[in-house]
């Protein structure tokens, strides 16, 4: 009997598209142990371990580029332009290379994140592509104006050689894609006994005076930190590495635990708009307070998803970063439907891939 085989691709753009999909990955392996699993991608081995407990082959290579940032708000869109147009050019190379690969390591399917060149090396490879995502990085590009618009052609082609999408909550609409399964959230499950993580970082203040502060893997330039002085019965915690010493500011230090392990233990999360964080919080039942993004066309769909499932706030940039926090006073405003979303995405995909493979 041949062992399943799966090369995952991940986009190259911050922590979110990586985490995501280790998650997804980590319940493949979960149920199907004997899996095989190349993930594709230039994101950190530490990071991916964070969320797969079990072994893979981490092929360090980037099939596209998402967005050039210096932090997590901060996009340079002519160097980003500049680094798609190198890629469209050297495309067959990156097709005959990898597809290449894939035939040589004998992967069955490809499962990808959404680097758009994913599809035609399966096709080349003579393999199935499965994608999964809430946005496509046709739809991204496009919204920064014509000069974008033949890329975004470009990837369209690409997405429309996917033979099934499985499209997450808070998605637009992917026209893209030829054919598409809705599936629920997806996202990381906290793993450390939460009373251990109470008592190894002596948090002791109840639940609503905990606050995260979580704004993707690039972080953020500028945080007001002075702001945490006018909240002394409040504890903020963040996994930033570069936050001044201050007597309500924790960080975490230690690369294996993660936002999502004391999610749990918050009364809010303050963040920018992202999937990953959104996702594993709504799984969670976490509050958010997120702040408005006007320059990334997938934030007005992040946006709507937290006000219609989560308890939420949405401050202004400036409420943020001129403003005092005050908005830590308000009240929380309730999610505007009643009914819960589904959060079975992790389930669905790994599923899927072992019925595959069966």
């Amino acid at each position: 009997m041949t062992l399943p085989i799966l090369y995952v691709a991940i986009t190259n753009h911050g922590y979110g598209h990586a985490t995501r999909t280790a998650a997804v990955v980590a319940e493949i392996q979960r149920r199907c142990p004997e899996m095989t699993t190349i993930l594709v991608t230039t994101a950190p081995r530490w990071l991916l371990e964070s969320y797969i407990p079990g072994d893979f082959i981490l092929r360090p290579w980037g099939l596209d580029v998402g967005v050039i940032q210096s932090d997590s708000l901060t996009m340079d869109k002519t160097a980003t332009l500049k680094r798609l147009q190198e890629i469209r050019q050297d495309a067959q190379m990156f097709i005959r290379g990898e597809s290449n690969f894939i035939r040589v390591n004998r992967a069955g399917l490809v499962l990808a994140d959404i680097p758009p060149l994913a599809a035609p090396i399966a096709r080349a490879a003579g393999v199935p592509c499965w994608m999964m995502g809430n946005f496509g990085w046709d739809f991204i590009y496009r919204a920064w104006g014509r000069e974008f618009y033949e890329i975004a052609d470009w990837i369209g082609e690409c997405f429309s050689q996917c033979d099934r999408l499985f499209r997450m909550p808070f998605h637009e609409p992917m026209s893209a894609f030829p054919h598409i399964t809705d599936i629920g959230l997806t996202g990381g499950t906290p793993r450390f006994p939460l009373e251990d993580l109470r008592e190894k970082f002596n948090l002791t203040q109840p639940k609503d005076h905990i606050v995260m502060l979580t704004f993707g893997g690039l972080g953020l330039r500028q945080i007001p930190y002075e702001n945490l002085a006018n909240f002394p019965d409040l504890l903020f915690l963040t996994f930033d590495k570069s936050v001044p010493d201050l007597p309500n500011l924790l960080r975490i230090d230690d690369r294996i635990y993660r936002p999502v392990d004391f999610m749990p233990l918050v009364g809010r999360i303050i963040s920018k708009p992202g999937y990953g964080t959104f996702s594993e919080a709504c799984r969670l039942g976490v509050p958010l307070i997120s702040l408005q993004r006007t320059d990334f066309a997938e934030a007005p769909y992040l946006l709507e998803g937290i006000q219609d499932y989560a308890y939420h706030q949405i401050i202004s940039p400036e409420a943020f970063f001129q403003g005092n926090w005050d908005f830590l006073r308000q009240p929380m405003t309730p999610p505007r439907k009643t009914e819960s979303i589904a959060k079975d995405g992790n389930d669905a995909i790994a599923q899927a891939v072992l019925d595959y493979f069966a």
